[in-house]
């Protein structure tokens, strides 16, 4: 039985920087040959990044990516490292895009992967299985691959699958086992959600009693606009054992010695399989061609046994922290921002997100700015001052009395139109400090506010990156709670315990204006994430009267979300990518129509 050492490559790459991709590819690649890897495996489109949305539709992107895939393979020969198996996804075309005038059936944009050998392309596959929900729009822009490509590599038939192919049954993992591999490699580009590691383990181990095979899934990691990759890459035995793992949120280089059996050409008799292979659960049929490859050559020897270590699982809230920093580090660091400025009230949203914002930059490239007014409290100025203090951010004290009382006395506003009116001048100063000093400003809004469309247009919603979008209110405590244990406790505790209020006005409470969090978030959950009517969330023990209110709440804002700032997405369903409903609707929960 040969040994095949795999390496899985767990890193971050940037959509559009061709070059630069190219360039951690070579040197990754170089670290798994100096661990003696026979094969390397790199994340779904690492070559061009992921995802590309409509830059697929271009002519000189697409050709870009092919160019840069065969400069690649002799790039790598001419580094030495001709001899190791290089698995790497990109962008290919085999005919125009879908929208093209001059689009046919069966060809077009492909996701596709492709096996660098010997300084050439050895082999391709393209994508079977195209994702069309939640934040993919794949069938929009690929065209799916209708055979299995099969490698012989050193004695090993390998399967090339990309992501979404293992995530249904049939198809490529389906063909696998007709085509008795030894190993299916599957390329990804999964983005992060709340204990979505939890569900890819069960997964894979389908897959890998579905095939008859051992499973290597290698998974991106890095923030991408809203979406951010935590890794979690596995291998698996094909028995479904778990063989290793690795943690999440950062770039690793996963080594592992596999044990595989000898390749043999001849198909697997229907619904049955050799007696290397566990028998599948159900056969599933597939129409899927099989193209096989072989690369001459033995596997090289190897020096001792290498084993991949399993990392240990980390909790919800630690998770949720590592995806919220990775998220605004990547965003920053890849638009060219030096530095980011928030306005800090002493509040608990702006010290989380202060807080995330100097684990993910350091103190130095973070501006906090207070914005007291004629209602700000003593505690929450004091509170800011502490937490710029804990965390070492640069901190400075802008009053807005004096702004707000210069419109009062050219313009007759009283109300609510007061209260927006203090948080719009915050919002300036703000985009002024961006301007002058080429800050990104952080918005602070949670996923509650925005939900309910808790928040002043033009005001405190203001910024170029919110990262507690998708974070609703009771989680928000949580995390704070969570980050203050870890050592340090950046957070001031009052800014934890004390009542939330937007000091708008005299004596203001979120809770003249909103139900409590605790019974708001389930609510909000249900309509939002799991689309649940009204009748449902009154079945699940909600008050009849609250349901109606926080629901023409959520409709009303529409308008309101569909201008606030990209955030990291943490939950199944985040507003922005994942949640597209029009703003002019006179549907209403209940059967209402509402006249406007």
């Amino acid at each position: 039985m040969p040994t095949l050492r795999i390496a899985l490559a767990q890193v971050n790459s940037t959509v559009g920087d061709i070059p630069g991709n190219t360039a951690a590819i070579r040197r990754w690649s170089k670290r798994a040959a100096e661990a003696g890897a026979h094969l390397v495996a790199f994340p779904e489109m690492m070559l061009t990044g992921y995802p590309i949305e409509d830059l697929v539709f271009r002519n000189s992107f697409v050709d870009a990516s092919q160019q840069a895939l065969r400069q690649l393979a002799a790039d790598l020969a001419a580094d030495g490292l001709g001899d190791l198996a290089v698995v790497v996804g990109y962008v290919d075309a085999d005919g125009p895009a879908a929208i093209s005038a001059d689009a046919a059936p069966g060809i077009g944009r492909r996701d596709a992967s492709a096996l660098l050998h010997g300084g050439a392309v050895a082999a391709t596959y393209f994508k079977h299985h195209l994702p069309n929900y939640g934040v993919f729009d794949e069938n929009r822009y690929f065209e799916p691959g209708d055979s299995l490509t099969v490698v012989r590599l050193g004695g090993v038939d390998i399967a090339l699958t990309v992501c979404e192919d293992i995530w249904q049954a049939g198809g490529p993992f389906t063909a696998a086992r007709r085509a008795g591999v030894g190993l299916a490699v599957n390329i990804n580009a999964s983005p992060y959600e709340l204990n979505k590691d939890d569900v890819r383990l069960p997964l894979v181990q389908r897959r890998a009693v579905e095939a008859g095979a051992a499973v290597a899934f290698v998974n991106m990691v890095g923030g991408q606009d809203e979406l951010v990759f935590d890794g979690d890459s596995m291998i698996v035995g094909a028995d479904g054992e778990l063989l290793a793992r690795t943690p999440q949120f950062s770039e690793e280089l996963l080594v592992h010695d596999l044990d595989l059996p000898l390749a043999d050409a001849t198909p697997n008799p229907e619904g049955s399989t050799d007696a290397a292979k566990p028998r599948v659960e159900q056969h599933i049929p597939d129409d899927m061609s099989i193209d096989r490859v072989t690369i001459p050559g033995a596997l090289a020897p190897l020096d001792g046994r290498i084993t991949g270590k399993i990392a240990d699982r980390t909790s919800d809230a630690e998770e949720i922290w590592n995806a919220l920093v990775l998220g605004l580090r990547d965003y920053v660091d890849k638009n060219g921002f030096r530095s980011v400025v928030l306005g800090l009230s002493g509040g608990i949203d702006s010290a989380v997100v202060a807080a995330i914002a100097v684990d993910a930059l350091g103190p130095d490239r973070v501006a906090g700015v207070s914005m007291p007014s004629g209602y700000s409290s003593e505690h929450s100025k004091d509170d800011a001052a502490d937490l710029a203090k804990r965390t070492g951010l640069s901190y400075r004290v802008e009053p807005i009395q004096p702004m707000v009382d210069a419109f009062l006395a050219n313009m007759a506003l009283s109300g609510v139109t007061v209260e927006n009116l203090q948080a719009r001048v915050r919002g300036v100063i703000l985009m002024a400090l961006s301007n002058q000093d080429g800050h990104l400003v952080l918005t602070t809004g949670n996923k509650s506010e925005l939900a309910v469309g808790y928040s002043t247009l033009y005001g405190d919603s203001v910024g170029g990156f919110n990262p507690l979008k998708d974070v609703p209110k009771t989680m928000v405590w949580e995390l704070a709670r969570w980050r203050n244990a870890q050592g340090d406790a950046p957070i001031p505790e009052n800014s934890i315990t004390k009542e939330p209020s937007a000091e708008l006005r005299p004596d203001q409470k979120d809770s003249d204006s909103l139900p409590d969090y605790s019974v708001l978030d389930p609510i909000i959950k249900g309509y939002v994430d799991h689309d649940l009517g009204r009748a449902e969330l009154i079945a699940a023990g909600n008050d009849p009267a609250l349901v109606d209110r926080v629901l023409r709440m959520v409709d009303l804002a529409e308008y309101k979300r569909r201008q606030s700032a990209p955030g990291t997405k943490i939950s199944g369903k985040a507003f922005g990518r994942d949640r597209r409903l029009p703003i002019t609707s006179r549907f209403r929960e209940g059967g209402a129509i509402s006249p406007s």
